[in-house]
């Protein structure tokens, strides 16, 4: 028998096994689907000490220089932030955050992934997305993903249909045949293989569409009469006092892929209110903001790598570019946290240069 070569060790950051960044332990908290309760998001913000909590580009939260990690991981659990130590980092879901529904069948697919061992062997990075049709959260690419009702697979659409157990089979399928690769999209025809596996076939060409530029911000009447607000989080990082305020606003909220926020299900009169209060926090409702179009990696404010500070020239750029331009901003050559889509991307060091 020929012994296999070890897989290359996962390095995606969790709860249970922190990044060791310059400014201490970073912890990525999953959120299936973007889904916080204000009580939970209350939680964080407490746990942040005062330190921003950072919007992830697949809708999930993380806390920098977290000294006490025990008291971290047991807050975490009892708020329901950490329900699985077998699968925390594999629990990689997205979903259209303007969908009730949606909403629904993440909860769904995360309680069945848990309770499905072998996934636990899941690489960190493999995603599961959810699109109600608006081909916004399609944008990712995920490696297994519901679009019009459709299993699709590093977004080549298959004859499976949408469901729960499909992409769970498709993960485990992935699984059985993946030797070092960590997405569909690096293993060798890696969507027909897998869809064979599941006695089916790839139907059409790989279509992946544009990030939703702007993201949605603003006002949201929604069909059921409640107003939807989306609110941009400039440079993705959420001021740990301003997350108390949304928090306190008591409606659930969704941490969108795009690093914004939206809080649901409010009435007109309250989400005036809202809109007053959070827009002088710095909370961004304008669509047109330059802001929504500039990212940043965390530069010297926390990586031993970085040789400048990003986030600094980012909000410093940002009343510069062009109407139509998204940049993203890094302080190496390694370019982390770049958004999905075209975009210029400006490296700095202690002198801005391109």
């Amino acid at each position: 028998m020929i012994a296999l070569e070890p897989k290359q060790p996962d390095s995606c950051p969790g709860v249970l096994r922190p990044h060791a960044a310059a400014d201490g332990a970073l912890v990525r908290v999953r959120l299936p689907g973007g889904a916080v309760e204000p009580a939970q998001l209350n939680v964080l913000a407490e746990l942040a000490d005062g330190e921003p909590l950072e919007l992830t580009s697949r809708g999930n939260l993380q806390l920098r220089g977290v000294d006490d990690l025990d008291t971290v991981r047991e807050r975490l659990a009892d708020a329901g932030l950490l329900p699985s130590v077998t699968h925390e980092r594999v629990r990689n879901i997205v979903a259209s955050p303007f969908s009730g529904e949606l909403r629904g069948t993440a909860a769904a697919l995360d309680r069945a992934l848990v309770a499905r061992a072998g996934l636990a062997a899941l690489p960190g990075r493999f995603l599961f997305a959810l699109d109600d049709g608006a081909g916004d959260v399609a944008a990712l690419a995920a490696d297994a993903e519901i679009r019009s009702g459709v299993l699709h697979l590093d977004g080549f659409p298959t004859d499976a249909p949408g469901t729960v157990e499909a992409l769970l089979d498709a993960a485990q399928a992935f699984l059985d045949l993946r030797g070092d690769e960590w997405r569909v999209r690096d293993l060798p025809d890696g969507a027909a293989r897998i869809a064979a596996a599941l006695g089916g076939a790839v139907t059409g060409p790989r279509t992946v569409p544009a990030p939703p530029s702007p993201p949605p911000v603003g006002w949201f009447d929604r069909p059921d009469g409640t107003v939807t607000l989306g609110m941009g989080v400039p440079l993705g990082r959420l001021d740990s006092r301003t997350a108390q305020f949304v928090a306190a606003a008591d409606h659930p909220i969704t941490v969108t892929p795009w690093r914004t926020l939206h809080v649901h299900g409010l009435d007109e009169g309250v989400a005036e209110t809202v809109v007053r209060v959070f827009a002088p926090l710095g909370l961004i409702f304008d669509a047109n903001s330059p802001l929504l179009r500039v990212s940043a990696c965390v530069g010297d404010h926390g990586c031993a790598r970085a040789q400048g500070d990003s986030l600094g020239y980012a909000e410093e750029l940002a009343g510069d570019i062009d109407e139509d331009e998204r940049v993203h901003v890094v302080a190496c050559e390694r370019g982390c946290g770049a958004p999905p889509g075209e975009h210029r991307r400006v490296v700095v060091t202690d002198e801005p240069a391109e």
